[in-house]
């Protein structure tokens, strides 16, 4: 680290503590030559994630957008506001994941129905029929029977291991 003061390459740390919710670490510093000192500050470099619209758009991810839209379709809904961010910081993490700095805004909406379905049904429903413009009805009713073959067959595979476990115990 260069001395903003004297220019000399020579530095040591004289002390190191967290700051800004512990995303970086100021350092103070002094230089070895002039012996004045000063702080740094060390931050993880961040590349921005660029989503790209329907209309071919592009703007910055904001996972405060995602956040409102998740509110949005669990008002009124069992789902608590810890659960949301959840949602929210697991979509990001995996997006930031991919490497790419780009991502279309269907495969977040996809990421997030994936996330929310497990947590709430009937906000998965709203969200989706947001998110995937339902145009009529007929689609509306598609998204739902999908839905209920998914309980059914889940629902199918416990009675099965159900019964499964009574026949072993007899």
């Amino acid at each position: 680290m260069k001395c903003p003061f004297c220019g000399y390459s020579g530095t040591k740390v004289l002390d190191s503590r967290s700051a800004n919710e512990n995303k970086s670490i100021r350092r103070r510093r002094e230089c070895e030559q002039c012996a004045k000192r000063f702080t740094t500050f060390e931050m993880v470099e961040e590349t921005p994630l660029i989503v790209i619209k329907k209309d071919g758009s592009r703007e910055e991810f904001n996972r405060e957008k995602m956040l409102r839209g998740l509110i949005r379709a669990c008002e009124k809904r069992p789902v608590s506001l810890e659960q949301l961010e959840m949602i929210v910081s697991e979509v990001e993490k995996q997006l930031r994941n991919t490497a790419t700095g780009e991502v279309a805004s269907m495969e977040i909406g996809e990421r997030v129905m994936e996330q929310l379905y497990p947590v709430d049904e009937v906000a998965y429903v709203r969200f989706a029929s947001v998110y995937r413009q339902f145009k009529d009805i007929n689609m509306f009713m598609k998204e739902l029977t999908e839905i209920l073959a998914k309980n059914q067959l889940g629902d199918s595979i416990l009675h099965k291991a159900a019964n499964k476990n009574n026949q072993k115990e007899d």
